[in-house]
């Protein structure tokens, strides 16, 4: 099954920026879309929740003026991403006001509903779901995704704990729609190994927190320059789902990375961001900070558009090599 038009037409680079909590805004969504790859932000980024309809009413504007004054080169689609979990109390008026905006892609989250899926494809919108192991795929198919998300080990967030060729795999004996890999992209070479491992799309995410338009602190970013796989910790106590953390923003808050406590998943709290069940005062995402393992590629903070052109350059180096072969 071929991708939808939205997802490949006006793609410089077959990437999807994924959406991370609090460092997706406006400002990195322009210029990741601006510069060919789609470009994601988290709803809840949007506080309160009235700044959801700001944020896109920008965004829409600034690609409107982008492909008016470059119809060579137009943008690439943005897309939204929903927490579909009971403990988002944001979930009915943030899908209200994707539907009115007609947002392109939407990317759900942490739970698959069929209502919410309907509500996109009334418009003509495409719903992305992200998985971290088959059950949950064939689930979110069944309820009407359009596309998978594969979040593979190694990946930045709430991440999985497979292989990626192995859950890439078991997804493809059975699907043959819009597929995205997730884990460790940090290189163009890594984006062409996820299409050769059978996915459609590569999801980047750790190396966009280096750009200069991501509203990260600077530590942060310096930290993601600074930090290699070996600084990466998995751990659920701080929201309640298994995600990869720095080590080093962990030791910043007072804990031991070694000997973190296992956190109760029923206690999910991704409404305000704060940590949950046994954590401690820091916020999660905030104080704890998110990343994948494949920051070893990250040597510098710089514009997305910048970051962009090196994945291409290394996307493109890849392939002739390997045809060369």
């Amino acid at each position: 099954m071929a991708l939808p038009p939205i997802l490949q037409d006006r793609l410089r680079l077959p990437v999807v920026a994924s959406p991370m909590f609090i460092v997706s805004g406006p400002d990195l969504v322009i210029a990741q879309c601006t510069s060919g790859v789609v470009g994601s932000f988290p709803s809840l980024n949007a506080r309160p929740q009235a700044m959801l309809r700001e944020w896109l009413t920008r965004i829409t504007e600034a690609l409107a003026k982008h492909d008016a004054n470059h119809p060579e080169a137009p943008s690439a689609p943005y897309a939204v991403n929903l927490i579909v979990h009971r403990s988002n109390d944001r979930l009915e008026e943030d899908l209200a006001t994707i539907v009115e905006f007609e947002v392109p892609v939407v990317i759900t989250s942490l739970g698959a509903r069929t209502d919410v899926n309907d509500a996109i494809h009334s418009y003509g919108g495409i719903v992305l779901h992200d998985v971290i192991n088959n059950t949950f795929a064939r689930k979110a198919i069944d309820k009407g995704a359009d596309g998978l998300i594969a979040v593979a080990a190694g990946a930045g967030g709430h991440a999985g704990a497979q292989s990626p060729f192995a859950l890439v795999q078991e997804i493809r004996e059975w699907f043959d729609g819009p597929l995205l890999l997730s884990g460790s992209i940090a290189h163009g070479r890594s984006i062409l190994a996820a299409q050769a491992a059978g996915a459609d799309l590569a999801y980047v995410g750790s190396a966009f927190i280096a750009t200069e338009e991501a509203n990260a602190d600077d530590r942060y970013k310096d930290m993601i320059v600074d930090s290699t796989a070996a600084d990466i910790v998995y751990s659920n106590l701080f929201t309640g789902v298994h995600g990869n953390y720095l080590r080093g923003s962990i030791e910043a808050a007072g804990l031991d990375p070694n000997n973190l406590a296992v956190s109760d998943p029923s206690a999910m709290d991704f409404g305000t961001g704060e940590s949950s069940g046994s954590a401690p005062a820091a916020k999660a995402w905030r104080d704890i900070w998110g990343s994948g393992q494949g920051i070893g590629a990250v040597d510098a903070v710089v514009p997305a558009a910048e970051l962009v052109d090196r994945l291409t350059t290394e996307y493109r180096a890849a392939r002739e090599r390997l045809a060369g072969l």
